[in-house]
């Protein structure tokens, strides 16, 4: 018997060490996310369809987000339908995008980072 056998997972949140979190609650909102709560001035969360992302005040690791941009090496995967659609709202946004929408042989993808160089892939699966 697992020990998770009984037990149902209700939503799954990363957490985020972000350095401003008016300004990346300000950047989701862009990508359409809504604000879900936020807990004094150091913590919140932002949610879009049932999910969320946490945001937590900290000071990313430099070296970390530039080597994981560098190796296109994800934090987070949204997986959406109409990417099409998406990519072509997302790109006339304040955004830094940096992978181009390309089809791949499990579907079509993009890339952009947020404020604090987290990388977002967004794909539409085949």
């Amino acid at each position: 018997m697992n020990i998770t056998d009984n037990i149902k997972i209700t939503n799954l949140s990363p957490q985020l060490l972000v350095t401003s979190l008016d300004r990346s609650i300000q950047y989701y909102q862009l990508l359409g996310f809504e604000s879900g709560f936020r807990y004094e001035d150091f913590y919140a969360a932002i949610t879009k369809d049932g999910y969320s992302i946490h945001l937590k005040l900290g000071q990313p690791v430099k070296e970390e987000r530039e080597n994981r941009q560098k190796n296109e090496d994800l934090d987070i995967v949204l997986a959406v339908g109409e990417i099409r659609e998406l990519y072509n709202r997302v790109k006339d946004l304040p955004v830094n995008i940096i992978q181009p929408l390309r089809e791949m042989p499990y579907g079509l993808e993009f890339y952009l980072t947020d404020p604090d160089g987290y990388l977002l892939g967004f794909i539409e699966q085949n």
